[in-house]
């Protein structure tokens, strides 16, 4: 579904590629990537030991000239590509457009809330939304539009899935906030799949969705309702940043905006998690939004982040033609809304084609309160991988998952690094990993856990030259 609303009147032009058009962030768990739009700087844990040899998907493929596939496009592979036969496949599957589905449900919620809450001057829609967006785009579109930094953390080949040098599976929905805001819209929703290279457990999957919103106001939009507001203005000349705003915003526009933002949002998760539900509001640091805060709940005794928030960048505005305009912006997982929401304990779930599962969704009313009853609970079967690195290599803990993923599929339920051990004499270091196997649908046979576990082995042995310990 695409949902054409009220674009902005202008006079600048525009071009954009047709394989990289595209949607803004969220995420069921703390990463590298946050909600609001994988921008942390926190790193996974790595071991540098030396450039020599490095693991990448393409080095065979690229001595053979052979392409990647994608969604019936065919790109040039180079030494960045990094997406896995695995990974491929997910692209167009669109998980949160298929009928019955609880991502599904869970973006017809949020779409539905902003249709209310910012209906136009006839009572339509003033929001769009965009959901069927290619997962297909430039590192422009991912990185430099955002004004992600050249060395920024979230660039790596170990966070995201590079096709080239040039082209990436869109790490979030964000990477097309520029495009659209270029297209002349000023209300818009981003709702899509998003690829980044992760942990293996219960709330990481490398594939998750995410809505972005975007809105932007001029100076009389925001200033119509205050009174003797004819001196009132949205910019002033700064020369920094300070805590409440950016250089140059004024802080009557900024104040306003944030006060509309924090109110709508707030609303949203009432929405979900009734009125009476305990939240509060974490400054947080995004490169692309500043201030920026994120919102957390309180769940199982717990404070939960469900999104990130900000005040967008004016460079960003700038080279997208609404440099006279203020805005605002939003991301969240829609997973990680889902499994709060629908008390769903795994990620995997979502890729579930089990009708016990599927069914319980199944509602004449997306709005329908449903908590998830497990159809049933299989044991699981944990098995341990040591293995010496060699002395040459480039190695991080998402390369093993990779292998993992690939081989183990779904049945995957969990890895752990559970020993990095440097040898006091030779300085030889060991890693290993605990891999917690757990069928969706049915109990694992010993062989299978076996067999599998087995072929792990064999396939870090080949691609890496460890030695099994």
């Amino acid at each position: 579904m695409e949902v054409v609303g009220e674009k902005r009147n202008s006079s600048h032009s525009f071009s954009r590629s047709s394989e990289n058009s595209g949607v803004y962030d969220g995420r069921p768990s703390r990463g590298a990537f946050k909600k609001y739009s994988m921008l942390k700087t926190i790193r996974h844990a790595c071991v540098w030991i030396s450039p020599a040899r490095k693991y990448s998907l393409a080095s065979k493929l690229v001595k053979k000239g052979k392409k990647l596939e994608l969604l019936d496009q065919k790109y040039p592979i180079d030494e960045w590509t990094n997406v896995t036969k695995r990974i491929s496949q997910y692209p167009g599957k669109n998980l949160h457009l298929k009928p019955d589905h609880p991502l599904s449900l869970i973006r017809q919620r949020i779409a539905d809330y902003f249709y209310k809450a910012y209906p136009n001057k006839v009572g339509n829609p003033l929001f769009s939304v965009h959901d069927n967006l290619r997962p297909i785009v430039t590192v422009e579109q991912n990185f430099d539009s955002l004004l992600v930094p050249k060395d920024h953390p979230s660039r790596s080949k170990t966070d995201c899935y590079y096709v080239n040098s040039e082209t990436l599976l869109r790490a979030h929905t964000t990477a097309h906030q520029a495009e659209l805001i270029l297209m002349g819209l000023n209300n818009f929703l981003i709702i899509g799949d998003v690829y980044r290279r992760d942990d293996i457990n219960s709330t990481h999957y490398p594939v998750f969705h995410q809505v972005d919103g975007v809105r932007l106001r001029t100076q009389d939009e925001i200033f119509q309702n205050v009174e003797d507001s004819k001196n009132l203005r949205i910019f002033e000349h700064r020369e920094s940043d300070s805590p409440d705003k950016q250089g140059c915003h004024t802080l009557e526009a900024t104040k306003i905006m944030e006060h509309e933002l924090k109110t709508v949002l707030v609303g949203l998760v009432k929405s979900f998690f009734g009125q009476d539900v305990e939240y509060r509001w974490v400054d947080e640091y995004f490169p692309f939004t500043h201030p920026s805060w994120e919102l957390e709940i309180l769940k199982h005794d717990e404070w939960l982040e469900v999104l990130g928030c900000g005040i967008v960048r004016q460079e960003i505005l700038q080279k997208s033609g609404a440099a006279d305009r203020i805005g605002w912006a939003f991301g969240a997982g829609l997973e990680r809304l889902a499994m709060l929401f629908y008390s769903i304990p795994d990620i995997r779930l979502f890729w579930s084609e089990d009708p016990g599962f599927l069914n319980q969704f199944k509602v004449e009313d997306y709005h329908s309160r449903i908590v998830y009853k497990r159809v049933s609970i299989y044991p699981p079967s944990s098995s341990d991988i040591s293995f010496w690195l060699p002395n040459e290599t480039e190695f991080t803990p998402n390369d093993f998952f990779e292998i993992v993923r690939d081989i183990g599929g779904d049945i995957i339920e969990q890895v752990a690094l559970i020993d990095d051990f440097v040898h006091p004499k030779n300085n030889r270091r060991s890693h290993c990993y605990k891999i917690t196997y757990r069928h969706m649908e049915r109990t694992l046979t010993k062989f299978e856990v076996n067999t599998i576990h087995r072929k792990i082995g064999r396939a870090v042995q080949d691609k890496f030259n460890v030695e099994i310990r």
